[in-house]
C-alpha cells in the first residue's frame, strides 16, 4: 500500500506541471473565439515582427483583422527566455503573457528547429491553418486574411451576416397586432 501511494505521489508530482501548463495555454481562451495570428521572433535582428506590427497599424488592415475576430500574439527570445504578449480588439484585453503561459503557447504550437520568425495562423478550433518561416517565404497579411476567408467557418459567419431578418405577415382585418419576438394567439380553424 505504500508502494502504491509513492508511486502515485510521484507520478503526481511530474505530471502535475504538465496538465497545469495545458491549462494556461492562453490559445484555449480563444478557441471559438477568436483567430490568434501568432508571430514567434527566434532571431533578435529579424525585422518580420515589427513590419508586420506596422502593416497592422494601417486602417484597411485593421479593420479587415478586426472584422475575421483576430488577435496577435508575439512571442521574443531574448537573454532571459522567451516574453510574450497578447494584443486584442478591445485594449483591456491586451495582455503581457507570464513566462508559464508563453512556454504553454509555444508548446502547444509544437514549433520545431528553425531560425528566422515563424508567423502562424490559429484557427477558431486551435488547429494551425497556415505556418510561415521568414525568411524564406514573405509575409503579406492579405494571405492570411484569404485563407481566413476560405475556411468554412468565416463562410458561415458571412452568410450569417448577410441574411436578411425575416418578414412578419401583414395582420389582416380584425386581427389584433402581436408585439415582434412573442407567440401570436391560436386562431380557429375551419373545418
Amino acid at each position: 500500500m505504500l508502494i502504491r501511494s509513492l508511486t502515485l505521489a510521484t507520478l503526481m508530482a511530474f505530471t502535475g506541471p504538465l496538465l497545469a501548463a495545458e491549462d494556461i495555454n492562453p490559445l484555449k481562451q480563444d478557441l471559438g473565439k477568436a483567430r490568434p495570428l501568432v508571430v514567434v521572433e527566434l532571431d533578435s535582428g529579424n525585422s518580420t515582427l515589427a513590419t508586420l506590427q506596422k502593416q497592422l497599424d494601417e486602417p484597411a488592415n485593421k479593420q479587415a483583422f478586426e472584422e475575421r475576430s483576430m488577435v496577435f500574439y508575439t512571442v521574443k527570445f531574448g537573454s532571459i527566455g522567451a516574453e510574450g504578449e497578447k494584443f486584442a480588439k478591445e485594449a483591456k484585453d491586451n495582455k503581457k503573457l507570464t513566462p508559464p503561459e508563453t512556454n504553454a503557447l509555444i508548446r502547444a504550437l509544437k514549433l520545431g528547429a528553425g531560425s528566422g520568425t515563424k508567423v502562424i495562423l490559429v484557427g477558431k478550433d486551435g488547429e494551425k491553418k497556415l505556418e510561415k518561416n521568414v525568411p524564406p517565404d514573405t509575409l503579406d497579411l492579405k494571405e492570411f486574411f484569404t485563407t481566413i476567408d476560405q475556411m468554412p467557418m468565416a463562410e458561415k459567419e458571412a452568410a450569417a451576416a448577410a441574411e436578411p431578418e425575416p418578414v412578419a405577415p401583414a395582420p389582416t382585418k380584425g386581427a389584433k397586432a402581436v408585439k415582434p419576438g412573442s407567440k401570436p394567439a391560436p386562431q380557429q380553424l375551419d373545418d
